[in-house]
């Protein structure tokens, strides 16, 4: 039966608070990236496995890179979503006084905190990470940010995952990468997965400039393994007689068809079984950072071959009441993560994997009057895996007593640093291509993070002579080219289930620049929506989905 709905109202406020008009914009801004990015589901990749969220991403530029790499070694993205709190996470014992006065109702108790050492301590809620710590399976970047920080949720996440300060760039540094290398993953994509996230659908950091991740969902691991026996993801039944029906047909058939990975995945699903540790069992309903980490753990043993990974927690946004919220959060986080070990461990695995937290930003040194702490700046990052080569603490902490205009710790360590590393010594790939992916005319100075390439950096020859971009002008769609020589260019459409549509251009072109209308060159006939378009250019070939009007 087609219902009605209506858009609630909502009502607007000054001020940096959760019921403030500048915060519900920002998550409003978040809601809409990833119903946008949800729209893009014809290109294939989300699903549920186990009621969770997840989304292989098609080759953008970075995981195909990382997938040609000849290495065995995976990262597993953990994202902190809302701005995870450093200050209680990882808490400055050599300045406790400090601490405590600017926090009187969220202090942790210095008689409670597990030490790590003589200088810093952490909560009795990241208990399993002390275990950790002592197994030389931990390691604690301090004060992590970036230049200039605006405290805002969606500009912030976006450079986390774009890399560009002034976040221009609607892509991601992974999907920039993989676009290199797969300039034509459309049409041909890898055999397997290039990178795989659960959650977290609307973050660009595998999002490629021509192509953006695209989300297929099942229900649970039996749909997962229906999907790959039978090749099908949504059932065609029961839809109802009408014009929402229609659009819901076309929507699941098109993602049907363009599913590339649900045999691959289902088959490592099986072959893995199920975990014979316990992860954290939440609520009915609720899905914990425990459960992703399970399915990816299940992966990983089935062979998959993927080497990214992307997780997410929610909730980190603690304005208020936090003193109850945030040690659930870091409870969640600290159990998930050492049981993930253990689980590889079953499979003599977890030297493969290396783990990493990160977060838009951090919080506020000072408490505000809610029981919480608003938007910050610098916060840690945790690197997890017993292959990072002993425990320890990197970078220089934010100083409490020199804080910026506003009370926030000031940044010690660029984010993307860290980024460069963990590409280069963690994922094998060549310094040249990750400054490319990073947008970076030189490199950072090499640091030991305490883990290594073990295998051969590959790099990808990213010259070209033929260039290629989308844009919407007044209702209509152009596709704008720069040919650098002279070349046979072909030029086709296709719909997203991969059917012909029709041939654009089939010529000579010189060199020098040309823009073509592909909405007047698609004609009448056609529905407006979601198309590829695959352009063959002399021994090149590159392919991008594009929205015509």
């Amino acid at each position: 039966m087609c219902t009605n709905h209506t858009k609630k109202q909502t009502s607007k406020s000054g001020s940096d608070t959760p019921g403030s008009d500048i915060h519900r914009q920002e998550h409003e801004r978040w809601n809409r990236r990833s119903f946008l990015q949800a729209l893009g589901l014809a290109g294939g990749g989300t699903m549920m496995l186990a009621n969770t969220n997840i989304t292989a991403s098609k080759p953008s530029e970075l995981s195909a890179a990382i997938a040609a790499a000849d290495t065995e070694n995976i990262l597993v993205l953990i994202r902190l979503k809302g701005g995870n709190d450093g200050l209680n996470t990882i808490v400055p014992i050599y300045d406790y006084d400090r601490y405590a006065n600017l926090r009187p109702n969220l202090r942790i108790p210095e008689n409670q905190l597990y030490k790590l050492n003589n200088d810093f301590g952490i909560p009795p809620a990241l208990k399993d990470l002390e275990y950790m710590w002592g197994e030389g399976a931990m390691k604690v970047i301090h004060g992590v940010g970036y230049e200039n920080q605006d405290l805002s949720h969606f500009k912030s996440s976006n450079i986390w995952a774009n890399a560009d300060l002034e976040d221009v760039e609607d892509s991601g540094f992974m999907g920039r990468y993989f676009e290199e290398l797969y300039p034509d993953f459309l049409a041909n994509p890898p055999e397997i997965p290039a990178a795989i996230q659960i959650g977290s659908i609307g973050n660009l950091i595998f999002d490629g400039r021509g192509v953006s991740n695209y989300a297929v969902t099942v229900a649970n691991p039996n749909q997962l393994r229906s999907i790959g026996e039978n090749g099908s993801l949504h059932g065609l039944n029961d839809i109802p007689n009408c014009t929402y029906g229609e659009r819901l047909k076309y929507l699941r058939s098109v993602t049907n068809n363009t599913f590339t990975y649900a045999k691959k995945i289902s088959k490592a699903f099986d072959k893995a079984g199920e975990s014979s540790v316990q992860y954290e069992v939440l609520e009915k309903g609720k899905r914990g950072l425990g459960e992703q980490l399970k399915i990816v753990a299940r992966m990983i043993r089935g062979g998959l071959g993927t080497k990214v990974y992307m997780v997410a927690l929610g909730g980190f946004d603690t304005h208020g009441n936090q003193d109850e919220k945030h040690p659930e959060l870091l409870a969640s986080l600290s159990n998930s993560v050492k049981v993930f070990f253990d689980d590889l461990a079953t499979a003599g695995l977890e030297e493969n994997v290396m783990a990493m937290t990160f977060s838009e930003f951090g919080r506020r040194a000072e408490e505000n009057g809610s029981k919480g702490t608003d938007h910050g700046q610098a916060a840690p990052i945790m690197l997890f895996g017993p292959t990072i080569e002993a425990n320890g603490f990197i970078g220089k902490h934010p100083d409490l007593n020199d804080l910026d205009v506003i009370g926030n710790l000031k940044y010690t360590f660029d984010f993307r640093e860290i980024y460069a590393s963990v590409m280069k010594d963690w994922l094998c790939v060549d310094a040249a291509a990750v400054d490319r992916a990073l947008l970076m005319e030189a490199s950072f100075e090499q640091r030991d993070f305490g883990f290594t390439c073990r295998g051969v950096n590959k790099d990808i020859n990213s010259v070209t002579n033929f260039f290629h971009t989308t844009s919407i002008q007044n209702d209509q769609t152009y596709l704008h080219i720069q040919n650098k020589s002279t070349a046979h260019v072909n030029i086709s459409l296709y719909d997203m289930t991969g059917a012909f549509v029709k041939e654009i251009k089939n010529e000579m072109l010189f060199e020098g620049s040309e823009t073509i209308n592909l909405s007047e060159a698609i004609e009448r006939g056609y529905s407006l929506g979601i198309y590829m378009y695959r352009i063959l250019a002399g021994d090149k070939k590159f392919s991008a989905k594009v929205y015509i009007h």
